[in-house]
């Protein structure tokens, strides 16, 4: 009987039933405590089902709880070099993983990765469900090319092991993708996330959260593209989706309130933008926690959205707050902390305090260098704004040399009709009019205006 229930709560696991899986899971391991005892294998067993369910609710405080107690029972029962035991010490670190506590989830995966690897083998599916989630905590971490680079070996042996459909692999397709669109690499991105997300529709169905995962991702690099009808539209269909399927609460479905609140602020739909931010910022900390990654971003973005529609104090006093805490839980060098010193220094911009804006830029601007590289999008931007800052104040030379560096590479990395290379010509142009220099002025006024009627007419239906 304790068998077929278990297997019962794993079916309903796996179809995305949680709270069916939990009622069941939590009465499986209850009787197998008592029939069984605590240290038997498939007590252990049952624990970290329940610990997954948990975990896949977003219960993370409680998967936490039971992943540890089930680590170091299996520790002690079955020895630290046992299957199951890798199994859950993996489970653990994506636990880790999803609160945001990052060091101590790489340090777990790398262990487990090591220890799958010299036990199981390299080709073994667990070790490469330990290289994946490694991978996916490098790409949290900012560590973008080892996130790529292990990220595609592992999709590599992922399509010769499992096959093409399996929903393993396609979790590594959808990973890569994600990778691919942190590093600016959109085109990229786009392919990948439009093929992940065909395949896991086929493959998983509509309304599986892994789907919804890929056309939440796929919502993020239409927007980070500048193709804001198509994130908006992709956006509000996976929020809804979420909302339905994993409930208003779940981790998930705030990830989408933040994402599409993102959506409307760089639409200009600033009112629905803090609205919805409001909204995203006051479950993130009940659900979160104040100190979680994702409440962090909530607070970044409502500090842009009060940006934006000129409520600078409200925007200078939630964004100190936040870089404050950026600091504090990820680090300086992270790059979610990047984005966070780059809205503050714009704050100070927009309210003419131009010694802050240019300080805190130019930092900006140095780490983003080192952390993302010369090229990255949120580097070029942090080039744009200090071309902007020093527009501002007539230091033109400076303005002019590196608005046209910046343009250059705009160009180059994003493309001529990229809405971030148009604001790159819009303020070159200003510079030269500035200056005095009219003709160059008018000419480049004109070509960016020429490109800006070309994206609307693209993106019109």
């Amino acid at each position: 009987m304790l068998l077929s229930m278990s297997n019962v709560a794993l079916i309903y696991y796996h179809q995305g039933q949680w709270e069916k899986a939990e009622r069941l899971g939590q009465e499986t391991l209850k009787l197998r405590k008592k029939v069984l005892g605590e240290h038997h294998s498939n007590t252990l067993t049952s624990m970290n089902n329940l610990a997954l369910t948990y975990y896949h609710q977003g219960q993370w405080k409680k998967a936490e709880m039971l992943g540890k107690e089930t680590l170091k029972l299996s520790k002690e029962v079955l020895g630290e070099h046992h299957p199951n035991t890798l199994t859950f010490k993996n489970n653990l670190a994506q636990t880790y993983y999803h609160q945001g506590q990052l060091k101590k989830a790489e340090m777990l995966g790398k262990e487990t990765l090591k220890f799958n690897k010299k036990i199981l083998g390299e080709h073994h599916p667990n070790t490469l469900t330990s290289m994946n989630n490694l991978a996916q905590i490098y790409n949290q971490q900012g560590q973008w090319k080892k996130a790529e680079m292990l990220g595609k070996e592992t999709l590599k042996l992922r399509k010769e092991v499992l096959g093409e459909h399996h929903p393993h692999t396609l979790t590594s397709m959808n990973n890569l993708a994600l990778a691919y669109n942190q590093q600016g690499q959109w085109e990229k991105a786009e392919m990948l996330g439009q093929e992940t997300l065909k395949l896991r529709k086929k493959v998983l169905g509509e309304h599986y959260p892994d789907t919804l995962t890929s056309m939440s991702n796929l919502a993020h690099t239409y927007q980070q593209q500048g193709q804001w009808e198509k994130a908006e539209r992709l956006g509000q269909e996976t929020l809804k989706l979420r909302k339905e399927v994993l409930g208003e609460h779940h981790p998930d479905t705030l990830a989408s309130m933040n994402n599409l609140a993102l959506t409307y602020n760089q639409q200009g739909q600033w009112e629905k933008a803090e609205r919805l931010g409001q909204e995203t910022l006051k479950l993130s900390k009940k659900v979160l926690g104040e100190y979680h990654p994702n409440t962090l971003t909530s607070m970044n973005n409502l500090a842009l959205a009060y940006n934006r529609q000129g409520q600078w104090e409200k925007a200078e006093m939630l964004g100190q707050e936040t870089l404050k805490l950026h600091k504090k839980v990820l680090g300086e060098h992270h790059p979610n902390t990047l984005t966070s010193m780059s809205n503050l220094a714009q704050t100070y911009h927009q309210q003419g305090q131009w010694e802050k804006a240019e300080m805190l830029e130019q930092e900006t601007l140095k780490l983003s260098k080192e952390v993302l590289g010369e090229h990255h999008p949120d580097t070029l931007a942090s080039m744009s704004n200090l071309a902007l800052i020093y527009n501002q104040q007539g230091q033109w030379k400076k303005a002019e040399m590196l608005g046209q560096e910046t343009l250059k590479l705009h160009k180059k990395v994003l493309g001529e009709h990229h809405p971030n290379t148009l604001t790159s010509m819009s303020n070159l142009a200003q510079t030269y009019h500035q200056q005095g220099q009219w003709d160059k002025a008018e000419m480049l006024g004109q070509e960016t205006l020429k490109f800006s009627k070309e994206v609307f007419r693209k993106h019109q239906p």
